[in-house]
């Protein structure tokens, strides 16, 4: 068909066009009877309201795709928990999973088990409150041979080079790294176990296992994280870890665990399990930032928006785990720090640290244990009891 101006037809005073609330006369072509130009948009009552507004971009404050935000903010606080010691007879067992929808993760909240481990996290970031790394701590024995346990995981990994492989991800060589500790846990936990408890290996061997990935996707994430939190929940449990170690477990302890795990995601190419991309807090962790927040609590120069400071990222990185994760993750990702860390760039602009750690807890308890994707691969035994 040969292409032609269109040409609007005069309107003929005989032939009125009825009234009409909702619709509106589009001039036509008098040659092809086609609209002479696009029809204006539909008009609205109260009957028929627009449909929903979509903005083709990112609102300026960066919320989960989900917009799970306003619900996290709503939230209470988690306070922190006593942890109860248990007593013999000791019935230690083979822990299994069991969180497989919606409805177990709401019980498991609901139960002891779920709200103290969740305390127990909360206890361990306020040990460490107002605290540098480097600050004097008590150190006692058992801290002493964990922290020697992870140095030895540590020299594994010079031992075991990474493989010569095309792929970018999942190093082959970490399945070696992770055989020899699967094969040595037993034993590395019997460095520190009083004898009275050495059959508590059956029970807490796979939660220590499982704190530093998964051998055959060669990944890591927040749930292997949080394995190593629920191990050193156990050890609580069982009085091996004591209150007055707290300070020591996070400045010691989590500190040593934080750059083993670094050293496997770097050696190993470790893929991230389970990440939320740019919407995500950090690809591997989350524990780190509810430490170092509470450690940067009150203090006098330092604020959210330092982050941005290079300098003091170089200076103080190294005492405090917040800064210390900021400038790993500087390091590790291209381009400005708004668009490949979002989120963590508006918490920038969160007034104190107070605030920040208070919605860090409250945002672990949701975007991590409140997580059936990530709280399937939890463990239940009699440490951690499924009530």
């Amino acid at each position: 068909m040969e292409s032609h101006d269109h040409e609007e037809c005069p309107k003929s005073p005989q032939t009125p066009s009825p009234p009409s609330s909702t619709t509106t006369a589009v001039p036509t072509c008098c040659k092809c009877g086609g609209p002479t130009f696009p029809p204006p948009p539909p008009s609205w009552s109260e009957n028929s309201p627009p449909i929903n507004y979509r903005p083709i971009r990112a609102p300026a404050i960066n919320l989960p795709p989900n917009n799970s935000q306003q619900s996290i903010i709503l939230a209470p606080v988690p306070q922190s928990q006593k942890v109860p010691v248990v007593s013999p007879p000791y019935h230690f067992q083979t822990p299994s999973k069991i969180i497989q929808s919606p409805d177990d993760i709401r019980r498991f909240h609901d139960s002891f088990a779920g709200k103290n481990f969740l305390g127990f996290v909360v206890a361990l970031s306020e040990s460490i409150r107002v605290h540098k790394i480097s600050d004097p701590c008590l150190e006692s024995p058992v801290v002493e041979s964990i922290v020697s346990i992870l140095q030895t995981l540590n020299q594994w990994v010079d031992q075991i080079p990474p493989a010569q492989q095309a792929s970018r991800y999942g190093n082959a060589s970490f399945r070696i790294w992770h055989a020899r500790l699967e094969m040595q846990s037993e034993s590395l936990m019997n460095r520190f176990l009083p004898d009275d408890l050495r059959s508590s290996t059956v029970e807490i061997v796979p939660y220590f296992t499982d704190s530093f990935g998964n051998p055959s996707r060669i990944d890591y994430g927040t749930g292997h994280e949080t394995n190593f939190a629920a191990w050193l929940y156990c050890l609580a449990r069982m009085g091996v870890i004591k209150e007055e170690d707290y300070h020591a477990v996070v400045s010691r302890i989590f500190v040593k665990y934080l750059d083993l795990m670094r050293k496997l995601q770097l050696v190993y190419s470790l893929e991230p399990a389970g990440s939320h991309g740019v919407w995500g807090l950090d690809d591997y962790h989350f524990l780190p930032f509810i430490f170092g927040s509470s450690q940067l609590i009150d203090h006098k120069y330092m604020k959210p928006k330092s982050i941005h400071n290079d300098d003091i990222l170089e200076n103080f990185s190294k005492e405090y785990l917040y800064l210390s994760c900021i400038a790993f993750i500087k390091k590790a990702k291209k381009g400005p720090f708004s668009e490949h860390s979002p989120m963590l760039d508006d918490i920038s602009g969160v007034p104190n640290w107070n605030k920040v750690n208070s919605g860090m807890l409250k945002m672990y308890k949701a975007e991590v244990l409140e997580k059936v994707p990530i709280m399937q691969h939890f463990l239940f035994g009699w440490l951690i009891k499924w009530e």
